[in-house]
């Protein structure tokens, strides 16, 4: 197995762009590719879907222990040639952005991946190999011990071939990192963004020519066969991994859990329908937007989050939908509605055109969007009653990351920041819900699956 991940000096440097180049060419080469995302987004996930036909995993070191996401790196690598992780932000900027915690560095550090920074020449030459070398400097916030960079070679992103020819035997020179090939600008081939980054790879429906003209290019100006040098593996799952990472069979399902995913609902890591698999739930899908109502025989409900503002209309058309999950949830099956899902509890939501439509009706308030990130980043939930998702005292990680405010955001819990310890309340929960705009992560904490499968089935059996 060949394992890498492609990082950079900060975000908007063409990380996104370089990976999917790459994992296109691999895949039209034959190999088996997987791909990961360090961190929790939702979106370059979807890019790297569309490039490979098969899904993406993320791999947050906030949210999930070092031991934790060794297992799902193993389970989600098994069967590969090739494992590809994007990085997230710049290299080191982790928790707060003040520490290397859960950092792209930190990522390769416990996994042992070699490291490509990818780096945008624009308005600099002789200065990026300053740039470089300061980066092979590991932040002493790492600790004791952590030396090791892990940078392993160079691409240069949005880089003319005439000034590619002039940087690449300066930057071997003055770095000793070898410049494996370079990405030209591709107009063509541009991602497009919105309010929460990324347009999504399912809203463009010319995806699959621009990988193509990527994966063009990466076949014609990027060293493929030195890439996958840098990072030989073995191919088998280490001694003492479990079955399950080694492609078992997760436990029969005992209950059902329905889960919202179309348009509106999207933001779903795959790895959390595993989670819930192996918590003995069995995923059960269907539509806010079209399906008349929830699926029959289920014992839970999971809303994602999503772009619902930019649906609302629909949603609101959807009167039958909006009543079943209203009454659902007063009858108290167990729901969890994270961030999208949770404005759609609300009684309203307002569209990025200020139209506003009705929306389920189970929690008070209305949402509009405010113009920017609100309550941006990690933090820690507590409660001082245990609640569907949390027992009393105990802290549970989450992040946030959305533009729209409710009026109504709710106070079961209380949110406190990693590194400033700033703490604001929020969040609706009960003995069978939570609804709030923090999003958790359950594929790094078993016990809140665990949780959500005993409610379904006490449930069950009422």
């Amino acid at each position: 197995m060949n394992k890498l991940l492609f990082a950079a000096p900060a975000s908007g440097s063409g990380k996104t762009t370089v990976t999917c180049a790459v994992l296109t060419a691999l895949k039209r080469r034959g190999s088996r590719v997987h791909a990961f995302k360090c961190g929790p987004d939702y979106i370059d996930p979807m890019f790297h879907r569309a490039a490979l036909g098969i899904p993406c995993h993320n791999l947050d070191l906030y949210l999930t222990k070092e031991d934790r996401l060794k297992t799902l790196f193993d389970r989600y690598s098994a069967g590969a040639d090739v494992v590809v992780a994007e990085g997230v932000m710049g290299f080191y900027d982790g928790v707060g952005g003040v520490t290397p915690e859960a950092s792209a560095w930190h990522v390769a550090d416990v996994l042992d991946l070699p490291v490509v920074l990818v780096v945008r020449p624009k308005g600099a030459s002789l200065s990026l190999s300053a740039l470089v070398n300061g980066l092979r400097t590991v932040p002493e916030s790492a600790g004791p011990g952590k030396t090791d960079s892990h940078l392993r070679a160079l691409i240069l992103s949005d880089c003319s071939e005439m000034l590619y020819r002039s940087l690449k035997p300066m930057l071997e020179t003055e770095t000793g990192l070898p410049v494996l090939g370079f990405l030209p600008h591709l107009e063509d081939a541009q991602f497009e963004s919105r309010h929460l980054g990324l347009v999504t790879a399912e809203e463009d429906p010319d995806l699959l020519r621009k990988l193509d003209l990527l994966a063009d290019a990466a076949e014609a100006h990027i060293d493929l066969d030195a890439l996958l040098a840098l990072g030989d593996a073995p191919a088998e799952a280490p001694d003492g991994v479990s079955d399950l990472v080694r492609g078992t069979a997760f436990p029969a399902p005992d209950v059902r859990i329905a889960v919202a995913s179309d348009a509106a609902f999207q933001f779903c890591y795959d790895e959390t329908l595993d989670a819930f698999r192996e918590a003995g739930m069995e995923p059960v899908f269907f539509s806010p937007l079209s399906d008349d109502g929830l699926p029959e025989d289920i014992h839970a409900l999971y809303l994602p989050g999503g772009y619902p503002e930019l649906h609302a209309e629909a949603l609101a058309a959807n009167e039958s939908m909006r009543k079943a999950i209203r009454e659902a949830v007063q009858n108290g099956l167990p729901t969890v509605a994270e961030c999208g899902g949770f404005l759609y509890l609300g009684q309203g939501l307002t569209t990025p055109e200020g139209e506003e439509y009705p929306m389920a009706g189970v929690l008070p308030g209305t949402a509009e969007k405010t113009g920017r990130p609100v309550r941006f980043g990690y933090a820690e939930l507590t409660s001082n009653e245990s609640t569907l998702v949390a027992t009393a005292g105990t802290p549970v990680r989450i992040h946030n990351f959305h533009y729209y405010e409710s009026s109504e955001r709710g106070g079961t819990y209380l949110a406190r920041k990693p590194v400033s310890g700033r703490s604001y309340e929020t969040g609706f929960g009960t003995e069978t819900l939570y609804a709030g705009f923090p999003h958790l992560y359950f594929a790094g904490s078993p016990d809140l699956c665990a949780r959500l499968a005993e409610a379904a089935r006490a449930f069950q059996t009422r």
